[in-house]
């Protein structure tokens, strides 16, 4: 089809989470309050980091990263949720529409890789204590996180090389509150079923790849101390209970979505708010538990 790139698409139309008039009033409110508090907590844990001495060693500058991360995450979407709880039609301009993809998939590929950075930080700091100053200078500790932003961004821009390509003159009803790859590609006029499970498939390796990592990791660590300290594998398992959780509450809803697709309208709706709103304040929040 001739236009390539070009669109006859300017905006598109999003259904929202509800239609009673009522509940996106009471939703806006709800979703206000909670964004601010992702947002004011994850700006006290950052400047408690940065201002306390005691707080700058690897495992905190990771959780500071962590919090940066989260707090982006939640912004990208977000805030264009909020305010369209407040109006009849909302819209998104066909540019808004691909800086959300593009900025979802870089902040949440990066998350993914920088949790399993935070995880070999939690292995060498408990299954090799004494060599731990060593291996986590603080060179590395730049390298690890400049690494979850380069599989970030190169996971994003291989996404946006197919959804650009892509030509929108049709529908342009997007059955949620923000644009994501699935849904946009659906309104493509072309038969795109062969694009989704492309996409998906991207999106899922990543996504299995670092979860699969995670577990490892952390089965590893608690086998590891347990074979040294019954008392030791108490307080391991302790430490990496909360890394546990926040791992389940963010891979989970993405591998539904991607990986495992539901096709169910509700289930795809609430796995989208947990995976960019929920996810935020837990990651950070249960990471300090350590």
């Amino acid at each position: 089809m001739d236009g390539g790139n070009q669109s006859t698409v300017s905006e598109f139309v999003f259904l929202g989470l509800v239609h009673s008039w009522s509940m996106q009033v009471l939703l806006f409110m709800v979703f206000l309050i909670l964004y601010l508090i992702i947002v004011s907590g994850n700006i006290v844990i950052l400047t408690l980091i940065i201002t306390d001495p005691h707080l700058h060693s690897p495992m905190y500058f990771f959780l500071a990263i962590l919090s940066f991360v989260d707090m982006w995450l939640s912004s990208v979407t977000t805030p264009k949720m909020i305010a369209d709880f407040l109006r009849e039609y909302k819209t998104i301009s066909f540019g808004g529409c691909m800086c959300q993809i593009l900025f979802v998939h870089l902040i949440a590929g990066s998350e993914m890789v920088l949790l399993v950075v935070m995880a070999y930080d939690r292995y060498v700091a408990i299954c090799k204590p004494l060599h731990y100053s060593t291996i986590m200078s603080l060179q590395r500790c730049i390298g690890l996180v400049l690494t979850s932003w380069t599989v970030g961004f190169v996971h994003a821009m291989s996404q946006m090389a197919v959804i650009v390509q892509l030509h929108f003159c049709g529908p342009r009803e997007i059955d949620s509150f923000f644009c994501d790859i699935p849904l946009v590609i659906k309104l493509a006029c072309m038969d795109s079923s062969d694009l989704g499970i492309l996409t998906n498939a991207d999106s899922g390796i990543v996504a299995v790849t670092c979860f699969i990592l995670l577990l490892i990791s952390y089965t590893y660590i608690l086998l590891t101390v347990h074979q040294n300290s019954k008392t030791g594998a108490s307080k391991a398992l302790s430490t990496c209970s909360a890394h546990v959780t926040v791992i389940m509450i963010f891979f989970v809803p993405c591998i539904f979505i991607y990986v495992w697709p539901l096709n169910i309208t509700w289930s795809d709706k609430f796995l989208a708010v947990l995976f960019c709103f929920y996810t935020s304040p837990q990651s950070s929040h249960l990471y300090t538990e350590k």
